[in-house]
């Protein structure tokens, strides 16, 4: 578990990508990947966890911007 934490660490802040897309990449559950990030990989490597945790409070300040876009997309048919 250790291990995976790492690995889907390392992936969100060189991707600099969501959750959601590293959990479809490394085919877990986006509650797991959350799981990895705050609680184990705090534990264990904090550095990294202190890294990872600044993209996604970056993520999460865009979340609103991300959604409507999506809305729009949808009710415009694109």
């Amino acid at each position: 578990m250790e291990e995976r934490a790492e690995r889907l660490a390392l992936y969100i802040i060189e991707n600099r990508t969501t959750v959601r897309a590293a959990a479809k990449k490394f085919a877990v559950s986006k509650s797991t990947v959350h799981k990895d990030i705050a609680e184990r990989l705090e534990k264990f490597n904090r550095p990294l966890y202190l890294q990872v945790k600044e993209i996604l409070e970056i993520n999460k300040a865009q979340r609103h911007i991300r959604g409507g876009a999506a809305t729009r997309r949808k009710y415009r048919g694109i």
